[in-house]
């Protein structure tokens, strides 16, 4: 095996967080290498379909990378600016609106933008290089290995690897057995999703199954058991239309309903669904216009570090709990993870003790809301589309299910004088539960706003969340219908 050493930083995985990784710690005058499986004219390829995803994100994290390194970004690579999020009840009669301006990206273009900014610094890239795992001193992680194109094997040596290939990462799955990072993720946390592009007629103007001005989102656990459908729209009279389902509550939709549906027949069966539009034709640019992928929906990793190591996106399972929404924190974390390391090669410590600012920065930029959005995640997919309809109409104004999406804390003041008139034991029990959870959330807030400043603080921390995350399982089962 070919071995070459004296890098300071490997970055594994050229998509959004590690591409911007690699620049910003190249830009730092350090020697980074960053390897990826794909072609250069595919950088960022998600799956064998392509770049497959919603393809949404917000304008503020846009900004921070704008403000983090003086680009600018305009069309093509933000395909279509939208004005904000609409949720939308399974009867259609309730909507509420969340996030605020953002855009819906051209992905192979914004891949190919972020690769011509990190191209302009040193940073050495090699593609069509398979990744198979670390490589360790110890338990100490010094590199990577795997096989180039030419299926030849080799070794690569750093004073730290930042892991940016993925929810499925071969790296995280093969670290040694560590108190910092888990290396599996519970399927009940994974999503899987697919979409497709389309090209289409407006069959008619009806804003709750497609508005040209925002992205909607529809709850339907009979259409989506678990997660959501959405209807994003993209420049040209295109769409990217899709769903994501937890495999759980599909398995329990189906049985309940005699039904036998799959992903892909969910999609397919959510496309006709819609009845404002029309002439849909696939549109394959790239060969993107269609795919299936999973998605993680918890809080990232307690600790985003382990000796020698840093993980950042879908490898930390990153994406919005609620949401699923992963290009944001992909973003923000590629870029705090390249200053950190970069610090860290600086000071000649790339122990978790060394690193152990970038769980800090990470948990103060984004991170320390998502345990509590983790907590309403699960809490919702116990209720079923009758108390979802009930629930969004009396439970919650605006303002509240926003924060909620946000992972602030409503004090449900409104909500609770509506308690006195709900009918039934089950709407009773629903906004009980409610209560219960957004308790929950102001508890995890309160435990990530003081997240643990060292590595010797962390274990009663991390025992902790997993503790109050075990609880909300147990109590809250997915009910779909």
């Amino acid at each position: 095996m070919n071995s070459v050493d004296n890098y300071d930083i490997i970055v594994a995985g050229a998509g959004l967080s590690g591409m911007l990784a690699a620049t910003v710690a190249a830009r730092a005058g350090k020697r980074v290498l960053m390897l990826d499986r794909n072609t250069e004219e595919e950088v960022g390829k998600k799956t064998v379909w392509g770049w497959t995803c919603g393809d949404a994100v917000a304008g503020s994290h846009i900004d921070f990378v704008t403000r983090k390194l003086g680009v600018s970004f305009g069309f093509p690579e933000l395909d279509r600016r939208v004005d904000g999020v609409y949720a939308i009840s399974p009867d259609l009669k309730t909507r509420f609106m969340f996030e605020g301006v953002g855009f819906t990206l051209d992905r192979p273009e914004f891949e190919t933008k972020l690769l011509q900014i990190a191209r302009k610094t040193d940073v050495e890239y090699i593609s069509q290089f398979d990744i198979s795992g670390p490589v360790l001193d110890g338990k100490k992680v010094v590199g990577v290995h795997g096989r180039d194109r030419n299926k030849e094997e080799k070794e690569f040596h750093a004073k730290i690897v930042i892991d940016a290939l993925g929810v499925s990462t071969v790296l995280r799955r093969n670290l040694p057995e560590n108190p910092y990072i888990e290396r599996t993720v519970d399927i009940d946390d994974i999503e899987s999703t697919g979409r497709y592009i389309y090209e289409f007629d407006l069959d008619h103007a009806d804003l709750k199954y497609y508005d040209p001005d925002n992205a909607l989102i529809h709850l339907n656990n009979e259409i989506a058991p678990g997660g959501y459908g959405w209807v994003f729209p993209k420049s040209g009279n295109r769409i990217n239309i899709g769903l994501g389902v937890q495999k759980r509550s599909l398995d329990i939709r189906n049985a309940k309903m005699k039904r036998s549906d799959n992903l892909q027949t969910l999609i397919d069966n959510y496309v006709k669904w819609n009845p404002a539009l029309k002439n849909l034709k696939v549109f394959n640019k790239n060969n993107n216009g269609k795919g299936i992928w999973s998605v993680s929906v918890r809080r990232q990793m307690e600790s985003l570090v382990y000796d020698g190591y840093m993980g950042a996106g879908d490898s930390m399972v990153m994406p919005n709990p609620i949401s699923a929404g992963g290009i944001g924190p992909a973003l923000i974390s590629g870029i705090l993870a390249g200053e950190n390391a970069v610090r860290a090669v600086e000071e000649n410590d790339t122990s978790v003790k060394g690193l152990w600012k970038y769980n800090l920065d990470y948990n103060q930029a984004y991170g320390k809301r998502t345990a509590g959005m983790e907590v309403f995640r699960i809490y919702l997919q116990s209720l079923n589309n009758d108390v979802l309809n009930y629930g969004m109409k009396t439970f919650l104004t605006t303002k509240e299910a926003s924060d909620i999406t946000l992972g602030l804390i409503p004090e449900l003041s409104l909500a609770s004088k509506f308690k006195m008139v709900l009918k039934g034991a089950t709407n009773l029990r629903a906004f009980s539960n409610l209560v219960y959870v957004v308790g929950k959330m102001k508890e995890f807030n309160s435990l990530y706003d003081a997240y643990p400043k060292t590595p010797e603080e962390f274990a009663p921390f991390k025992k902790t969340v997993t503790t109050i995350i075990e609880d909300a399982k147990e109590r809250f089962k997915p009910n779909p219908v």
